[in-house]
């Protein structure tokens, strides 16, 4: 199967997404419950946006602005659910390494308890206004360099 080309409107996806994930991660790292040890957090979320955004959003161009806001709430919030699953999956290789776990299917149970608890910190109103209001922008943004970029 062949793959696509890149396009003009994939490069600003993922550039603009980038932007959202670190603007998103630094909200949600304010709101964790020791800050400190956030680690490299802020630019893992800006890679997975731009993964996510040129995937998602870069292919959804041209159907006009409305439906390029949609497209991007649509993709910040899965660049939100991915990122919460690697994250969550990060701790859980941590804690197997250390022998936490008595079995396969508990290490796998609790990447989604995991994902539960620290969607605690996701109910902020800077998380949530950077996921919506930078989706609807950086959707925009997008569908601006679709049409403008052939």
């Amino acid at each position: 199967m062949a793959t696509p080309m890149p396009t003009g409107a994939k490069l600003m996806a993922a550039i603009s997404f980038a932007v959202v994930g670190f603007i998103v991660a630094h909200f949600y790292a304010l709101n964790m419950p020791d800050a400190s040890s956030a680690g490299p957090i802020r630019e893992a979320a800006a890679l997975i946006g731009a993964i996510v955004g040129w995937r998602i959003m870069g292919g959804s161009v041209g159907k006009g602005y409305i439906e390029a806001a949609g497209s991007g709430i649509k993709t910040a919030v899965i660049f939100v659910v991915v990122a919460l699953l690697l994250l969550a999956l990060q701790e859980m290789l941590m804690n197997s390494v250390k022998m936490r776990y008595e079995g396969a299917l508990d290490a796998i149970l609790d990447v989604f308890l995991t994902m539960a608890q620290r969607s605690e910190a996701l109910l902020s109103l800077g998380v949530l206004g950077a996921v919506f209001i930078g989706g609807i922008i950086a959707g925009i943004v997008t569908e601006n360099a679709g049409r403008r970029w052939r």
